[in-house]
């Protein structure tokens, strides 16, 4: 065996923790990127909050390094070191402009940049939440969202209970699902009763006293089961979807109609969804007409009873990007309600310059970390802005008509376009919405395939998914249109698509068959 030494030159890319970061920060949501901003100022002590405003002509990483003046830095916490003139023997004008360096990459350095102040000045500052000493105002308890339970629990407030019916009640209320349905079973309810009577109380059982107590709770349940069935929302309390329905029709008046709608609650289900009348009307021997007018008050009736109470605030959609007209073009801007105003302390960092050892190694490795964050914030939110702005340009058609003018459009075009990777785009897309003249819409939204037409040109599915929901919109009731019907009357429009594409497409827009939609 002949040792020898040789030399090979190769090429690998390796992740710095920035570089991770970066990447993470990117994929993440308005909602993920607000708790991650919390959970770094928790944990680094060198990053805070700006708690004033300051006035930005632009936004992007370039505008971030502008020099600022000492002076102008020194005012932050001139209040605690006194006020920084001329006349103060430490003033040097000579440092009256720091330049930056060019890379962020992180060199170790723990002196003061121009960087390490506010960031993202036009967002206005968070408030911080109330105190619980604080004094509710009224526009604050009107502003407060009442849920299905707190609800149902000022109802039973007017009710005459005994201390075991108010238990039983109590204990209904709050096994509700958001929809005010009651999933658990009433035996399972009554031994979890029993539990905690038992646990409370201190109680040893033996197996049938055991069984006595769970007897007692059961049928306690059941009367409590009744009072929270006649309480508002009707259906509250339904096991089942046909239990609600049955609630709700109870509490119409007593018609033929509504008797027949309740006999036909009590048949299996796939016959109302079918809306198979000619069957309906056989098991529960009403005229078709008759079983007809019973359909249309079933379609009436609200199957989630909770819905209403559901908390819409939550379930907003806050946009990342906004777009608005101005002049013969849009205006593209980023959202400054989810923009982080951040900033290094400055005071902390001073105070590090001249220490050493281990612990200011440590220290300062922290505050590199700040920066980074900050800066990787900053690349975040500039590239957000920059594939906005790109699909904005590409999609012009869209902002001027509607969907229905819609173009293809695939990720490989603004990763070309910008010079970023595809994976890029696709991090930047998930999950950032933009508001638009037309509504908030995901930027994945305004990516999709290419359909054929007879001219020879391609036609987005976005834009094929709008006009089966222009030609469903428009159909004749009585007469719905099938699938069928649908893609021939895209084929009349030049074009091609086939019925297996027409029937995923309205799939996706949450649209029922023809044999659903026809009108009774």
């Amino acid at each position: 065996m002949k040792q020898g030494l040789s030399l090979r030159v190769s090429q690998h890319l390796a992740l710095t923790p920035q570089l991770q970061q970066s990447i993470r920060l990117l994929q993440l949501s308005t909602l993920e990127m607000a708790q991650e901003v919390e959970q770094m100022l928790d944990d680094n002590p060198f990053l805070e909050r700006a708690s004033d405003e300051a006035e930005r002509e632009a936004f992007g990483l370039e505008h971030s390094d502008a020099p600022v003046s000492l002076g102008d830095r020194m005012v932050e916490w001139s209040e605690a070191d006194g006020p920084a003139s001329e006349t103060d023997p430490g003033f040097d004008p000579a440092e009256d402009a720091i330049p930056l360096e060019s890379s962020w990459e992180g060199d170790g350095c723990v002196d003061l940049r121009p960087d390490d102040s506010e960031w993202g000045g036009d967002a206005p500052a968070r408030h911080g939440s109330r105190d619980d000493d604080d004094t509710l105002t009224a526009a604050d308890l009107a502003s407060e969202h009442q849920t299905l339970q707190a609800h149902l629990h000022e109802q039973a407030l007017a009710l005459r209970l005994n201390d075991d019916e108010r238990c039983a009640l109590y204990f209904l209320i709050e096994s509700l699902n958001e929809d005010g349905y009651l999933a658990e079973p009433l035996e399972a309810l009554a031994r979890a009763l029993l539990t905690q009577e038992m646990h409370a109380r201190a109680l040893s059982l033996d197996a049938a006293e055991q069984a006595e107590r769970e007897a007692h709770w059961l049928q306690t349940l059941r009367t409590a089961l009744h009072w929270l069935q006649h309480m508002e929302p009707a259906g509250v309390g339904a096991r089942d979807l046909a239990e609600c329905l049955r609630l709700q029709i109870m509490e119409l008046r007593n018609s033929p109609v509504a008797q027949a709608a309740l006999a036909m609650c009590q048949q299996p289900l796939e016959l109302l969804a079918r809306r198979d009348t000619r069957r309906l009307a056989q098991l529960c021997q009403c005229p078709e007409d008759t079983v007809r007018q019973a359909l249309a008050l079933i379609a009436r009736l609200e199957p989630k009873p909770g819905r209403r109470f559901a908390d819409v605030a939550r379930q907003t959609v806050i946009p990342d990007v906004i777009v608005t007209p101005q002049g013969r073009g849009f205006k593209v801007q980023l959202n400054p309600e989810v923009m982080p105003r951040l900033r290094v302390q400055d005071v902390y960092a001073n105070a590090l310059r001249g220490s050493r050892g281990e612990t200011g190694a440590g220290l300062q490795q922290r505050l590199q970390e700040a920066r980074w964050f900050i800066k990787n914030i900053q690349q975040r939110f500039d590239t957000i802005l920059r594939v906005a702005s790109a699909i904005v340009e590409r999609q012009r058609s869209f902002f001027l008509h509607g969907e229905l003018a819609m173009r293809p459009l695939v990720l490989r075009e603004i990763a070309d376009e910008l010079g970023l990777h595809e994976s890029t785009i696709s991090r930047v897309t998930t999950a950032k919405y933009m508001a638009t003249p037309f509504g908030t819409y995901e930027l994945k939204y305004f990516f999709g395939s290419a359909l054929g037409t007879e001219t020879g040109g391609n036609a987005s599915s976005t834009a094929v998914r709008a006009l089966i929901k222009q030609l469903v919109a428009s159909e004749d009731p009585k007469k719905p249109l099938s699938d069928n019907q649908l893609s021939d009357l895209l084929k009349e429009q030049g074009i091609e698509c086939a019925r297996r594409t027409v029937a995923k497409y309205r799939e996706a827009l949450k649209i029922a068959p023809a044999h659903l939609r026809k009108a009774l």
